[in-house]
């Protein structure tokens, strides 16, 4: 098998050269990001914050044109959908993200260096979990129903839940790593793990807060991921528009969250119009089959989305607009 055959070859309906191209994009920038932008540990501020987010969104977006070529007008639109969709969903992240840095006193210096690391698990999970979903959906097509169904709940539970803030340190993981791993008290540099003397004056292996924020920041994801993937597959069930677009939000919110975590209680409505968004997205599905469409519009679909986005944002905006951030002056 000679090497033209092998980038050809069918990988999950797509040619292989085109998830080969993705990955080499992906690795470049992290090769960057940490290899050359980072190589020095040091508080990221929020001009440097956008700056980055900024470069992010750019390459994510020419990647989408390149879809939009490559492949056609309507996977270009549910690439820019699914990309929007994943970015906002991902934003009501920084809340959780944030808690585990304070829960964990992580400094602002070293929170870039837990993220990098998190970026490269949430890669593998969530090639694991779109490769799943997309068995499922091409295996068994009412899969796509239980989605659409899971999101309109998902929706509606998240509109009239109250806000909450949820307890990191009573959280059964972190209660049972402190119970079955040796934890230091205190955080050593930037490193995960380091070598100390036990109660016996051996020297043994033991885990730092960075780990322990490392962790809790992978399962934030995980739970993140069972709203953000299903939303994806009810734009597409292409897994490469899926996954592409998916990792392209990710890789640019990691960059985005030094400046939303100072600035994200100005977003006090965002959680609502998520909610909103997701209920649309899970009952297009269906409006899509009572009015026997094939698929709802992508243009559509995309259009409403911004729409969405965009008043929760500025109703946000503009209800903390002088009140310290607190709607509730308002």
């Amino acid at each position: 098998m000679d090497l033209m055959t092998v980038f050809l070859a069918d990988w999950l309906g797509k040619p292989a050269w085109m998830w080969l191209a993705f990955m080499g994009v992906v690795v470049a920038l992290l090769a960057l990001d940490l290899g050359v932008l980072h190589r020095d540990q040091h508080e990221i501020g929020v001009r440097e914050s956008l700056l980055l987010s900024g470069m992010y969104i750019a390459i994510a977006l020419l990647f989408g044109a390149w879809v939009w070529w490559e492949l056609g007008g309507q996977s270009g639109l549910e690439y820019l959908t699914g990309f929007a969709i994943e970015k906002s969903l991902a934003m009501d992240n920084v809340f959780v993200i944030a808690m585990i840095f304070g829960y964990f006193a992580i400094p602002r210096a070293l929170q870039h260096r837990v993220l990098f690391w998190g970026i490269l698990g949430v890669i593998v999970l969530r090639a694991l979990m779109i490769g799943a979903g997309a068995a499922l959906v091409s295996q068994y097509g009412w899969v796509l129903y239980i989605f659409a169904a899971f999101l309109v709940f998902t929706g509606i539970k998240m509109f009239l839940a109250g806000e909450g803030h949820a307890d990191v340190g009573a959280n059964p993981l972190v209660r049972w790593m402190r119970g079955h791993l040796r934890i230091t008290d205190t955080l050593h540099g930037q490193k995960f793990f380091v070598r100390q003397p036990d109660s016996k004056g051996r020297m043994v292996l033991w885990a730092t807060p960075m780990f322990l924020a490392l962790v809790m920041i992978e399962i934030a994801d995980v739970i993140f991921a069972v709203d953000s993937v299903p939303a994806i597959f009810a734009i597409t069930t292409d897994p490469y528009i899926v996954y592409t677009s998916n990792i392209f939000a990710i890789l640019g919110l990691r960059a985005l969250y030094f400046a939303l975590a100072a600035v994200i209680h100005r977003f006090a409505y965002l959680k609502q119009a998520l909610a909103v968004l997701l209920v649309f997205i899970g009952g297009k599905i269906f409006v899509a089959d009572l009015l026997g469409w094939e698929k709802f519009p992508a243009e559509w679909s995309l259009a409403i989305t911004a729409v969405i986005l965009s008043t929760g944002v500025l109703w946000s905006l503009w209800k903390t607009r002088s009140n310290g951030g607190d709607p509730t002056l308002s």
